[in-house]
Parts: C-alpha cells; sequence; structure tokens
C-alpha cells in the first residue's frame, strides 16, 4: 500500500514539473508586461488566495503553533523572499547557461542537506541519479550556448537562490510532521507575498499603479501562473515532501526544463535539438535513479505494484 502511495506521489510530482516548466514561459510574458518584484508579489499573493480557499473547503485552516510559526515564517523567507530576489537579480548578472547549471544542483543540494540535517542516507545508487540529471540538465542549457564563464557576483546569486530554496525543504520537512504541508504552504505564500511587497515599494516605487495599463491577455496567463503553478504546485509539491522525503521529492525538479523546452516548441515554436533530447534521457535516469524508484522495485522483488496489490487481496 505505501508503494502505491509513493508511485501516485511521484506521478503528482511529474505533474507539477510540468506546471513549473510552462510557468517559465508564462512568467516571461507577466514580468515583460509589468514591473518585476511587484507582479511576483501579487501573483504570489493571488496564489496564497487560492490555498487557503482549498484548505478552507477541505477543512485544514487552523492556526500554527509558535514553533511551528517560526518556522515556517523561515521557510517563507528562504523559499519564497530570497529564492526569487536573488534568482531575478541573478539573471541579469550572469549568462543562461551558467545560472541553468547551478539551478540544477538543486537536487544535489537538497540531498545534502537532507543528509546533514534530517539523516537522510544518500546511497551510491541515488547519487549517480543526481549527477545524471545534473548531466541531463547541462546538455539542455548548454544547447546553442558559448559556455560556462569565470565566476560572477551573478552566478553567487544564483548560487545563494537555489541554496536558501533547498535549504527551505529541510524546514518544510520538519514542520509538515505536525502540520500539514498545504497549510504551511499558504502561509509561506502569504508571508512571503507581503515581504516581496514591501521590498517592491522600496525598489520599484509607483509600479502599482502602472498594473491597470497592461494588455488584457497577460491577465490568464497571471491567473494560470499563480493557480495551477505557485498554488497547487507549490501544495503538492510540500505535500510530496512530507511524504517521500527532500532528495527525493527534489531529483525531479531536474525534469522542470525538459517540460520548459516542450512548452517553448509549441507556444514559441522553439526547435528541440538532439542535445535536448539526450539531456531528457539522462534526466529521466536521474529521476528513476535519484528518487529512489529503481531501489524500491529491486526491493520488492522485481514485481509491479499491481502484482503486490493481488497477493495483498
Amino acid at each position: 500500500m505505501e508503494r502505491k502511495q509513493n508511485f501516485r506521489t511521484y506521478a503528482i510530482l511529474v505533474a507539477v514539473m510540468a506546471a513549473w516548466g510552462l510557468n517559465v514561459i508564462a512568467t516571461k510574458i507577466i514580468v515583460t508586461a509589468f514591473t518585476p518584484v511587484t507582479i511576483t508579489s501579487l501573483r504570489i499573493f493571488t496564489a496564497c488566495v487560492t490555498v487557503f480557499l482549498v484548505l478552507f473547503l477541505l477543512k485544514k485552516v487552523r492556526m500554527p503553533s509558535r514553533n511551528e510559526l517560526i518556522y515556517t515564517f523561515a521557510a517563507s523567507i528562504f523559499n519564497v523572499v530570497c529564492h526569487h530576489y536573488f534568482l531575478s537579480v541573478g539573471l541579469t548578472k550572469t549568462t543562461a547557461s551558467n545560472a541553468g547549471l547551478i539551478l540544477g544542483l538543486g537536487p544535489l543540494l537538497s540531498a545534502i542537506l537532507a543528509a546533514v540535517f534530517l539523516g537522510t542516507r544518500i546511497t551510491a545508487i541515488r547519487f549517480c541519479g543526481v549527477l545524471a540529471g545534473l548531466a541531463g540538465v547541462s546538455f539542455i542549457v548548454l544547447e546553442n550556448s558559448p559556455g560556462i564563464g569565470a565566476v560572477s557576483i551573478g552566478d553567487f546569486f544564483i548560487f545563494l537562490s537555489i541554496l536558501t530554496q533547498a535549504g527551505s525543504f529541510i524546514l518544510i520537512k520538519k514542520v509538515s510532521r505536525t502540520m500539514d504541508a498545504r497549510l504551511m504552504t499558504g502561509y509561506m505564500l502569504l508571508f512571503g507575498s507581503l515581504m516581496l511587497f514591501f521590498i517592491s515599494i522600496v525598489q520599484e516605487p509607483g509600479a502599482i499603479k502602472e498594473i491597470p495599463g497592461a494588455p488584457a491577455f497577460v491577465w490568464p496567463v497571471f491567473f494560470a501562473s499563480a493557480i495551477i503553478a505557485t498554488a497547487l504546485g507549490h501544495m503538492s509539491y510540500n505535500s510530496a515532501i512530507s511524504k517521500v522525503g527532500v532528495a527525493e521529492s527534489a531529483i525531479f525538479i531536474n525534469l522542470s526544463p525538459f517540460f520548459s523546452l516542450v512548452g517553448a516548441a509549441v507556444f514559441l515554436n522553439e526547435t528541440i535539438t538532439f542535445s535536448h533530447l539526450a539531456g531528457f534521457i539522462l534526466i529521466l535516469a536521474g529521476v528513476l535513479l535519484g528518487s529512489g524508484a529503481l531501489e524500491e522495485w529491486h526491493a520488492r522483488g522485481k514485481k509491479p505494484f499491481w502484482k503486490h496489490k493481488a497477493q495483498q487481496r
């Protein structure tokens, strides 16, 4: 039963990565029409409202305890504020190839932090999976790129972006022992959106007045990004962390660049090359190895989960 639940969680994680991959295109459209920090704060706040509406219908809304509030506030600083801030600043000071490779370190950093702070065991197979996933991301982000240049302040900001996000997963795992990860997501989005909004007031004064003048076609993209990718996506991902673990969930992040490529090909008429396909094969191998799916399959005697279900009956 537990293996079947894990299989369902893995399927949900793949769907989340598809939403996050396509959200790259949506975000590009949104930040082109609006000032970036201001619209990001409003998009995250919209996601926050969506999460609490869903939780209210599920009767899952409650006030966090003092300890839960401290961890949740800290996680919102890492996962929402720092991650998005360092990412936006870093991308203005480094190349796309550098940024893509550094962001690809997310699963590896998550696995290392989980081992240090949560005692999660990193087997040789799972470590090989992380390396395979990173190699696949490299194939994708280096396509049509001049190569990796020298380390710059932008590279450092991108590293801080993925490091703070990986660190937040540890906090999410700790709080999920007593608090529903979906409820924690709602509070994280609330705290994070408010902090980003105050930052936008300082960095982008008067930007809020320009929002009503945005083109009408941008608003469906805005709400799809906020509701599907940010609200439902983060609810599902953080819930997966509480079920299968930090390192196991983080390895799926390597699928996101592939879905971005598919979205770019479909919506922006960009070409998918052989390097992209080779990268996807490596990413797929990384997911199977790094998530522990291959080890789990071997542990149950190489029998599909439906045969075990039949035996249990």
